[in-house]
């Protein structure tokens, strides 16, 4: 692609996937000629203009960067239908995550640019992460912690009494929905703990599951003392666990997400928990995002796990990003065909 001349690459990184991250990646390819640039994460990650989601709202800095340019490789930068008719010179956009959600891909299209991603970049931290926080929930750890740590309080030591101590994971019946990276990796490590794995995904079609498959949701809901979701965000699966789902667990029960937040009906959550047919619940990810101050989950903390979206951050998600971001730039400038190309 290169016939020669230096191609000229703008690693528009933010304060995960860092720049230099990128460049570094890029170091053995000598045929480009890496521009670094930081963009600031958005106060509004999920829609600073109306074609793409999770997008930073840099669109004027972007251009002003890709002047010249025929290589982007960005996580949040915003390629828009204008930035993309402000930037002729652009052949190729390498974003540094599991899907191009802030790309326009329709506009790059009719622009004649090459749009790649990085697949499964995070499904080891998120696997990990989601681990973490069922353990969390289960044991009632950051309760415990707050009560100790921040206010000096042995309250914590009630959850040593028999109708206030949690589960554990051996013999415990769990339900996975979805058994893609994230979930078959989430099913390992639960098989390893001596857990009883469930599995729906009526998209899986081969044998090599770790655990139980079962026919239905509704079964899996059934027979689950816990849930962890790891479908992918589509029309089908939006609002997959609602009030009807959250009735067919046992009482007691407990769910996690660490995928996406519109899956889970939240306010068929806070109503479940507060009835107390669900004894605690576990949340990376929410319907809004940041979680708003006036959520009901915030007042269900001695029930609840929440951290701010962060299952898939990791220092060696950043890395293997950059690396497969780098090795795709690579591929197109020798020519060869793309591994992860959508246009």
């Amino acid at each position: 692609m290169t016939n020669g001349n230096s191609v000229r690459v703008v690693a528009a990184g933010d304060h995960f996937i860092l720049p230099s991250l990128i460049r570094e990646a890029l170091a053995h390819e000598p045929a480009c000629d890496v521009a670094e640039l930081t963009l600031g994460w958005p106060l509004d990650p999920f829609g600073p203009v109306a074609e793409v989601t999770e997008a930073s709202d840099a669109e004027d800095e972007l251009i002003e960067a890709l002047a010249g340019a025929q290589v982007l490789v960005t996580q949040m930068g915003p390629v828009t239908e204008r930035v993309l008719d402000a930037c002729p010179d652009l052949r190729l956009v390498v974003v540094c995550r599991g899907g191009p959600v802030n790309v326009n891909l329709d506009a790059a299209k009719r622009h004649d640019v090459r749009v790649c991603y990085a697949p499964g970049r995070n499904a080891a931290a998120t696997a990990e992460f989601t681990v973490g926080l069922m353990l969390a929930a289960l044991r009632r750890i950051p309760q415990a912690h707050d009560l100790l740590a921040r206010r000096g309080s042995w309250e914590g030591a009630t959850y040593y009494t028999y109708e206030h101590s949690g589960l554990e994971l051996e013999d415990l019946p769990v339900g996975l929905v979805g058994y893609g990276a994230v979930g078959s990796r989430v099913a390992r490590v639960l098989c390893a703990f001596g857990a009883r794995v469930m599995v729906y995904d009526p998209y899986v079609h081969h044998h090599e599951i770790h655990g139980l498959r079962l026919a239905s949701l509704d079964e899996l809901l059934r027979r689950s003392r816990v849930i962890t979701l790891h479908a992918r965000l589509t029309t089908e699966t939006r609002g997959l666990i609602g009030a009807r789902e959250l009735a067919l667990l046992p009482r007691g029960s407990v769910v996690v997400n660490a995928a996406r937040g519109p899956l889970l009906d939240e306010e068929a959550l806070c109503a479940a928990l507060e009835n107390g047919h669900l004894s605690a619940a576990a949340l990376d990810t929410y319907v809004q995002e940041p979680l708003p101050p006036d959520s009901r989950l915030h007042a269900l903390a001695d029930r609840v796990v929440l951290t701010p979206h962060l299952g898939g951050a990791s220092r060696a998600v950043a890395e293997k990003a950059a690396a497969i971001a780098a090795a795709e730039v690579a591929r197109w400038v020798r020519g060869e065909p793309l591994a992860h190309c959508l246009t």
